[in-house]
Parts: C-alpha cells; sequence; structure tokens
C-alpha cells in the first residue's frame, strides 16, 4: 500500500519566493510582537504563533491539517527529548547541591576569587558557562549560570541576562561539538574544516562579549574600571578557541577555552585589583529563584592591603573535602562525558537509519519514522521525519548518570533526591511547555516549507549573500533556539547558495554556526529556561527586549565580518576546502 505524502511548494504564492516569504515570516514576526511589544508569557505566545503557522501550512502551503498537527507533534515531542531532558537533569544536579548546602561552599569559592560582581559576572556567566555549554548545551548553561548569580547577589533580571548574552561565543562548538558535526553531515564538508573556520569567527566574538557582561552589570563606569579582566579572559577564550578549533580538537574546543580562560583570569586578579568593587545593594527587583536575590547597588573602595570587606562569607572557611564535594557534581559531569563520547569501546557507533542497530552505548539507541507523517520535497525526495531515541548517549541522559554519581558523593538519601527532583519539575513546568510549543511551531515551518521559503528567498541575493548568511543562522537559531536544529535546517542551503554565487562553501556553512550563536539569547526556549530559574515565569518578555539590542548589534558586527572573509580584505582568513573547490 503506497501512502499519500505531502509534497512541499516553496513559493505558494503567485510562485513568487518574495511574495511567499511575507507569509512565511509571519508566524516569527507573531511570536516576537507578543513577547516583546505585547509582553505576553512565552508559552502563550509560542501557542498563538504555532496556531498561526497551522493556520498558514494548510491555508496557504496546502499542508493537510493532520499533517501540519502531527509535524508540531513531532517537534513537541523533540522539545522534550533530548533537549529540555538535557536541562531536567542538569537543574536537577543544581539543586542537589543547593539541598545539600554545598552550592553556598561554591558559591563562596567563586566569591573568592574576587568580590567584585563585574568580574564573577566573567568568571561565571562566560568561562563557568562556556563550561556548560561544551558539555550540555541546550540552555544548560544559561540556566546553570543564572542561578550562580543570584546566589552571589545579583538581581534576577540582571543575573538571566548577562547568562543570556554570554551563552554566544562557545554555542558553534556546544555539547562537544555536535552543531559542527550535523554541520558536517548534512553538508558533506569535512568536519575539520568547519570546525577550524568557525574558529576563526567566534574567537573574535569572544574579545567583546566579556566587555559587554561587565557594561550590563555596571554601565559605562564598570567598564572604565574593569575592562582589563574583561580582555584577560576574552583574549585567552579566543586564542584557545581558536587553537583547540584548528589544531587540536574540533569536539574540546570549549572545554580547552573556558579552562584557560578562567585560569587567566584567576592568575590576573590575584596582582591586579579594581580602584572599587561593585556589589548589588538591598533592594528587589522582582521576584527571585529558590536562593532570593538582591537589588540596587553599592561601590566600596578597596582597603590598602588591596581587598574589600566580603561581609559575612569572610568568616566562613570551607574545608578542602567541602569545596570538593561542592566541585564534585561538575567534575562527575566532566568525567562521564568524557567517557562517553571521547573512549571508543564506551562511545560506540550509533545508528544511521531506521532498523539499524548501534555498539557500545548506542546499542539501545533506535531510529523510528515518524507514524502517519509522509513529506517530500518539490523533487521528490523525501524529507526525513525520523525520531531518535537514545536512552543511554542523549545528553540528558548523561547528566542523569553524573546527577546519581553526586548523589552518592553528597551523600543524598534517595527519598531526598527524589523530593528535589520533583521540586527541579515543579520548577521547570512551564519552560518544558514553551520549549515543547516553540519546537512545535518550528518543524510545522520546517515541514510545510516556509523556513525553507525564507532560506531561498535570501540565498537568492547573489554575492551579497555573504552579508545575509549569518542572518539564516540567526533565524534559525532564533526559531528553534538551536545551532544544531539551524545547521541541519539551513546547511545545505548555504552551501548550495555558495555555490550559486561564487563563495566558498566552507565559509557560507561555518556562517551558518557563526551568525546562529546569536540568535541564541532571544530564542523562546532560552528566554523561558532563563526566566524559570530565575523565578519570573511569564516575564520572558522584559528579557527578550533587555538582550534583543545586543543580539542584533552582534549580529550585524558577525555579517560584516563574513561579508569581508568573502572579500579580499580578509580572504586569507578563509579555509581552503581542496573537495569543493571548483
Amino acid at each position: 500500500m503506497i501512502l499519500a505524502s505531502y509534497q512541499q511548494d516553496y513559493s505558494p504564492v503567485g510562485h513568487s519566493l518574495g511574495l511567499s516569504s511575507i507569509i512565511a515570516i509571519l508566524p516569527l514576526l507573531v511570536l516576537f510582537v507578543l513577547l516583546g511589544v505585547v509582553r505576553m508569557r512565552a508559552w502563550l505566545a509560542s501557542l498563538i504563533s504555532l496556531v498561526v503557522a497551522v493556520v498558514l501550512a494548510v491555508a496557504v502551503y496546502s499542508m493537510p491539517l493532520a499533517d501540519a498537527l502531527n509535524s508540531g507533534l513531532l517537534g513537541a515531542a523533540f522539545g522534550f527529548f533530548p533537549i529540555m531532558w538535557i536541562v531536567i537533569n542538569a537543574i536537577w544536579v543544581y539543586n542537589l547541591t543547593v539541598e545539600t548546602g554545598h552550592f553556598d561552599v561554591l558559591r563562596r569559592s567563586f566569591a573568592s576569587i574576587s568580590d567584585d560582581q563585574r568580574v564573577q559576572a566573567i568568571i561565571i556567566a562566560f568561562s563557568f558557562g562556556a563550561l556548560m555549554e561544551a558539555l550540555a548545551g541546550f540552555g544548560t548553561p544559561v540556566a546553570i549560570s543564572a542561578v550562580m548569580l543570584i546566589a552571589l547577589g545579583f538581581k534576577p533580571l540582571k543575573a538571566a541576562t548577562v547568562a543570556l548574552v554570554a551563552n554566544t561565543a562557545p554555542v558553534a562548538f556546544g555539547a562537544i561539538a555536535v552543531p559542527i558535526t550535523t554541520l558536517a553531515g548534512v553538508t558533506g564538508l569535512p568536519v575539520d574544516d568547519l570546525g577550524a573556520m568557525v574558529g576563526r569567527q567566534t574567537p573574535i566574538l569572544a574579545l567583546f562579549v566579556p566587555l559587554a557582561l561587565v557594561f550590563i552589570v555596571d554601565g559605562r563606569r564598570g567598564l572604565r574600571q574593569t575592562w582589563p579582566p574583561a580582555v584577560v579572559c576574552g583574549v585567552s577564550f579566543a586564542v584557545f578557541q581558536y587553537l583547540s578549533s584548528n589544531f587540536w580538537s574540533v569536539p574540546l574546543a570549549d572545554i580547552v577555552a573556558a579552562l584557560a580562560s578562567a585560569l587567566a583570569v584567576l592568575a590576573f586578579t590575584r596582582v591586579w585589583h579594581a580602584e572599587e568593587t561593585y556589589q548589588e545593594g538591598d533592594e528587589d527587583d522582582g521576584p527571585g529563584g529558590a536562593l532570593g536575590s538582591a537589588g540596587g547597588h553599592s561601590r566600596r573602595p578597596r582597603t590598602p592591603g588591596g581587598e574589600a570587606d566580603a561581609g559575612a562569607d569572610r568568616d566562613t572557611h570551607d574545608g578542602p573535602l567541602d569545596v570538593f564535594k561542592a566541585y564534585a557534581p561538575y567534575l562527575a559531569i566532566i568525567v562521564v562525558f568524557v567517557l562517553a563520547t571521547r573512549v571508543p569501546a564506551i562511545t560506540g557507533k550509533a545508528p544511521t537509519k531506521v532498523g539499524t542497530t548501534g555498539t557500545g552505548l548506542e546499542s539501545v539507541t533506535h531510529i523510528v519514522n515518524w507514524p502517519g507523517l509522509h513529506i517530500v520535497k518539490p523533487n521528490g525526495d523525501p524529507v526525513a521525519t525520523t525520531f531518535k531515541l537514545n536512552y543511554l548517549s542523549a545528553a540528558g541522559s548523561l547528566l542523569l548518570i553524573a546527577g546519581l554519581i553526586s548523589v552518592v558523593l553528597l551523600q543524598v538519601g534517595p527519598r531526598r533526591a527524589l523530593r528535589a527532583y520533583g521540586r527541579t519539575l515543579k520548577q521547570l513546568k512551564f519552560a518544558v511547555l514553551t520549549v515543547m510549543l516553540v519546537l512545535g511551531l518550528a518543524y510545522i515551518m520546517n515541514e510545510s516549507g516556509e523556513t525553507t521559503t525564507l532560506g531561498l528567498w535570501m540565498a537568492g541575493a547573489g554575492g551579497s549573500f555573504a552579508l545575509l548568511s549569518p542572518v539564516l543562522g540567526w533565524l534559525g537559531v532564533a526559531v528553534t533556539g538551536s545551532d544544531t536544529s539551524s545547521n541541519s535546517l539551513f546547511g545545505a542551503l548555504q552551501v548550495t547558495a555558495a555555490h550559486q554565487a561564487g563563495l566558498s562553501p566552507t565559509l557560507m556553512a561555518a556562517a551558518n554556526s557563526s551568525g546562529g550563536v546569536l540568535g541564541k539569547m532571544i530564542s523562546p526556549q532560552n528566554l523561558a529556561i532563563a526566566a524559570a530559574a530565575v523565578g519570573f515565569e511569564g516575564r520572558e518578555g522584559i528579557l527578550f527586549r533587555r538582550v534583543i539590542v545586543w543580539s542584533v548589534v552582534f549580529m550585524l558586527f558577525m555579517c560584516g565580518l563574513i561579508y569581508l572573509q568573502s572579500t579580499p580584505v580578509l580572504d586569507w582568513m578563509v579555509v581552503d576546502t581542496p573537495a569543493t573547490a571548483p
């Protein structure tokens, strides 16, 4: 029996890509207007935008209603597993440390590096956040960094804003470089070449992000006073991300860069201090997370010895065992991820198609065809509508394993651990709903052809496509919340457009990933996770307005950089890929 299939049409309005693009972008415009202007709750804004996407898919793109709804269901399933499965278990590990009091030890350990919150923002949101991005990704660094900053006295909204803006430069190499390996898979370009090219773009962005964080925390005065550690952090991260991605290991680029930048700032602050320290004051700016928050600010001159009054924490001395236990969950995460992803005997090989089996951790992985969904492209080629159930190798499952190890190391009883898990689910319930709705929206746009309409229209810009190429990646991440998903969606399109315009396919493919990282902070998925982490569920629109300018400014910077790399001005930076040469 031959099953009926929906055949995509990328120009359903008057056979015009331009006119069709005006229709295709409407769900995104509705989403961002509802979030940024109407200030609607993210889950409700996502639901309304999803309905708009369904209506357009059915009425304009002639997609059967059942297929549109089924596509949304597939996206919602992907939103829960693997994406929110990662976040749930990452926040559970964090909540375990709060439950046992070891998070306070970790906080004091970070505070001992510097009692200046401008420096703390650099260390925690950028360096430590980059390490979390390297290991887990998918919103984990935003959630954990935000609550850490709140524990150090940051106001909730400021903590969330700092965490969102910081989660940029490391994203392309996040989750052990999954976005890069995915990009290689859909384009056919070598992983090492793509990693090296991205490693000649995002490190330049990394030079400026720590300075932006200092500005967010304390404005121009803070920038004048604490630019030296921000520069040290940015330069060290950029140098080591470049070296690792180009010469050492693409998957380990973020881990190497994150550790190098943290150590560099630690060493620098041993010999350098700002003239005065910055701390938030006592006025609250709204509901905080479970740990509470402080608002306002205060500046205190340094004492002759070079230290500012650190308050009650100065009288608390943590023993070596307590410090070890505080870091133990994160050490467990590193060990579990390294063993699971870098030891071939454990990692094994994943199945590549429906009906095949893998080895190692992938031996229980199954790829299934999503029931009832059959879609083909205009040329008749099938669109992949499969769902991967990698029970053991999924990043969320590895985080769960690390959490179980942490339960033993922190000596948490089973009941206490389960209660912490229950609180985590309650804390993230609206974030889970929002992410599932946003991914449902993304999949409806993808499967109906709406997203490809936008991509093809932009790809028709000819030689100036180099200027727009990062915008395509930015748009993809803004919709899906994932650089991996954006690369999967637009990677092949970038290469096709590059060949048509006489541009470097490696450069354009890399531009999709590098531009995409700047859409992360405005993605409703990440906004929902950040808002839930700091106790601001339903107020994602406020966060959106705080970060949209940073997202656009950095995106325009990346557009300029990649355009110059496509010209004789900076073409010496482009990786030469012989296999794709004319």
